[in-house]
């Protein structure tokens, strides 16, 4: 088993789309990247820690690997959005990949050249690919939030093929 995380946006469309992919084991949501020590919701939303909104999903390799993450985080929101996603807007919703070692951050430096020279953005991407630091696990409501309201994606999301 092995562990990735990602930001991309409001983490409740981002953990549902990861949900659906083979090979992903478990998932849950939280905060990272930033400063305070047991950021909440609403400290995070405020923008007083530097907290990403994130996903950290535990996968099976064998079944499916870093790179293919990869590949779905890039279609699952808009890279070149500083600070937001849709009309979700602050740093607690930034593009980034927080690696877990240095595999995954060969990997992910790779993804991101292949991505920015695809030609399927108007703009630069803004993506940070960063070291995984503290994870603080989001509030009970937070996990799986659209599955437990019978809901499969945000209206924020975005599908690219």
């Amino acid at each position: 088993m092995s562990t990735a995380t990602f930001a991309a946006g409001c983490f409740w469309g981002v953990e549902a789309e990861f949900r659906k992919v083979e090979g992903v084991l478990r998932t849950e949501v939280g905060y990272t990247g930033g400063s305070t020590d047991n950021p909440t919701y609403q400290s995070v939303c405020a923008g007083k820690t530097g907290h990403a909104e994130a996903v950290r999903l535990e996968f099976d390799p064998a079944v499916v690997s870093y790179e293919d993450l990869l590949a779905v985080f890039w279609r699952l929101h808009d890279p070149t959005q500083l600070n937001r996603q849709g009309p979700d807007s602050g740093t607690q919703y930034r593009t980034a990949v927080f690696f877990h070692d240095d595999l995954q951050e060969q990997a992910a430096r790779a993804s991101l050249d292949a991505e920015s020279a695809s030609g399927r953005h108007a703009g630069p991407v803004v993506t940070e690919t960063t070291s995984a630091s503290t994870w603080w696990r989001a509030e009970e409501y937070h996990q799986q939030y659209l599955a437990n309201r019978g809901q499969d994606q945000c209206a924020t999301t975005i599908r690219r093929s």
